[in-house]
């Protein structure tokens, strides 16, 4: 397991833990009250760290290299079931974006979502989870292909962003999020969104307009990640962490603003301490909006649609 410098108290005692069940393995010393107290310190450590959390260190939570991707919630939530499709049909397949068929709970859906990399290798193999147009183009055909048929999608979004190099923009990088936003308001199946991750700027877009879209608890959702923020207003990365705050990110920021529809607990300490539980959260929360979704008619979804979007942005005096 890996730390990130906030949770440093938590490995200390954890590894205080581990030396004194060593000890009473290895002596005839009894330390049970021991490990009793340092446990009763360890969980008190964790409330504390985790209830009190800022924004910037949500953000880091939600770029855990433990936590689980889009693919390993695809392959918890689906099982054998999963099959992935691939290509544009325009230019190649982008590594970056996933999506198939899979079934949840016994219901058929159009699963798609960003996929980063374990490792250097598989990091640079999935472009570090930002697609190229036709990355995005792939998504729209496979959400049109699940039109057809009838066959409600949910996106799974963790991405720091659409790929911004020059040949991504040769080929429309713009156009093709712009273009996945405009069909997707229009798309007439359900649509149910999660923020599995990092939802970053108009590569999070992409793929994440929905009739219900919910975030995992420790991640954020943001036209532009701190660091951007703080490099652009202070030229200099070393304010992300006000920028974090003023950029209100959090699943809880999203949630007052009425830009997102719930917020999924997370196991304390975040997804990646208990990933079979944050699993079954999830399927949870695809299933519940699905339920709520499912016996609507088409002119009743879009209109819903239309009205939860048109509402974004209203504020009275």
């Amino acid at each position: 397991m890996e730390y990130l410098d906030f949770e440093l108290p938590i490995k200390e005692l954890e590894e205080q833990l581990e030396k004194c069940v060593v000890i009473g393995k290895e002596s005839d010393v009894d330390v049970t009250n021991t490990c009793k107290q340092i446990n009763k310190k360890l969980e008190e450590t964790k409330r504390n760290i985790y209830k009190n959390l800022t924004a910037w260190q949500r953000v880091q939570l939600s770029r855990h290299p433990n936590r689980p991707y889009t693919l390993d919630h695809i392959n918890a939530l689906c099982g054998d079931t999963f099959l992935e499709l691939h290509g544009d049909r325009g230019f190649k397949d982008d590594k970056a974006m996933v999506g198939g068929l899979g079934k949840i709970a016994g219901q058929s859906f159009m699963i798609i979502g960003q996929q980063k990399g374990y490792n250097t290798k598989t990091r640079q193999y999935r472009n570090f989870g930002m697609a190229n147009p036709e990355g995005y183009r792939k998504a729209l055909r496979l959400m049109k292909m699940a039109e057809k048929f009838g066959i409600p999608v949910v996106t799974l979004v963790d991405t720091p962003g659409a790929y911004p190099g020059l040949e991504a923009e040769e080929r429309g990088q713009g156009e093709a999020i712009a273009r996945n936003i405009f069909e997707m308001v229009r798309l007439k199946v359900p649509v149910i969104t999660i923020i599995v991750g990092e939802g970053a700027s108009g590569g999070a877009l992409g793929i994440g307009v929905g009739d219900r879209v919910y975030m995992l608890e420790n991640t954020w959702y943001s036209v532009i990640s701190p660091e951007s923020c703080s490099s652009i207003l202070w030229k200099s990365w070393e304010y992300k962490e006000q920028a974090a705050e003023a950029l209100k990110l959090t699943s809880s920021d999203m949630k007052k603003q009425k830009l997102i529809d719930d917020i999924i607990p997370e196991p304390l300490g975040g997804a990646h301490f208990d990933r079979e539980n944050t699993f079954k959260t999830v399927e949870q929360y695809i299933m519940k909006g699905y339920n709520e979704l499912k016996d609507l008619s088409t002119e009743e979804l879009l209109a819903q649609r239309y009205e939860k979007y048109l509402a974004m942005g209203h504020f009275k005096d």
